[in-house]
């Protein structure tokens, strides 16, 4: 299928959001697929001016279907704020969708990010203290949890007891920062899956999944230190591509595919 490619060769703000934009007439999804709230995208629309953190920009378009994908780390609290600023400016954010498999930015790996921040002082990484790296690096270690986990409680509880203890233990004992109530912190999460479970709702489709007939998709990369934005369009001439299980059209499924 045709594909428009925007790569970035610099250290980011070479204007890959703004060419997002501008290529977002011409498609369907936009899709996130790595880092957390630490990111800044501005988008001016006339005199309105818009600062996103965590929703995609295609959220300024009512056609697109924004995709927040399970690379990337998700503070609720910060995602619901965000989606609540919009709303308020007239934005419509009911099509924004997360995947289930991305992974949380919990209250403690924020705690932990600024403690070690402040323990370097001037010799400090600079990171934006909002537990970006922590999250990540919970997630390398497979001991995260995932946006999934705030719709089970149950289990939920049970990782938490499992993580909470470590996680206190590094932050009262080396940093000396009081450590994280477990009620509060499961109780808190449990709060965030409740308002964010239409977001991730999923469905399953049979063996071939359908796309319309000259629809198109647009999907981001990593290339090394670079990002690459995909723009895909569906030939007119195929109405249905073989897929062993994905997603129907316009869903998500739970790796944070979309299809359209």
């Amino acid at each position: 299928m045709p594909a428009t490619v925007v790569v970035g060769l610099q250290w980011g703000d070479e204007g890959k959001g703004k060419t997002t934009d501008l290529l977002a007439d011409s498609v369907s999804h936009v899709v996130r697929y790595q880092g957390g709230d630490n990111a800044g995208h501005t988008v001016a629309i006339g005199d309105e001016v818009f600062k996103l953190h965590l929703v995609p920009s295609g959220v300024l378009h009512p056609h697109i279907t924004p995709v927040i994908g399970s690379g990337v780390v998700v503070n609720p609290r910060t995602l619901l704020d965000e989606m609540a600023t919009l709303e308020d400016r007239g934005i419509d954010t009911r099509r924004v969708r997360v995947s289930r498999s991305a992974h949380v930015v919990m209250p403690y790996h924020v705690e932990l990010d600024r403690a070690v921040e402040a323990r370097l002082d001037s010799e400090g990484i600079g990171t934006t203290r909002r537990g970006i790296g922590p999250a990540y690096a919970d997630r390398a270690w497979r001991t995260g949890i995932r946006m999934g986990d705030l719709l089970e409680p149950v289990s939920l509880r049970r990782k938490l007891a499992r993580i909470l203890p470590e996680r206190n233990a590094v932050l009262e004992e080396t940093f000396g920062v009081r450590p994280f109530d477990p009620d509060r912190v499961h109780a808190d999460a449990v709060a965030w899956g409740e308002r964010l479970a239409d977001r991730m709702r999923t469905r399953r489709s049979s063996s071939r999944t359908h796309w319309p007939p000259g629809s198109t998709c647009c999907w981001r990369v990593p290339r090394g230190r670079c990002s690459t934005w995909i723009t895909a369009r569906i030939p007119s001439s195929r109405a249905a591509i073989p897929s062993p299980a994905g997603p129907a059209p316009g869903e998500v499924s739970d790796l944070g595919r979309s299809t359209a």
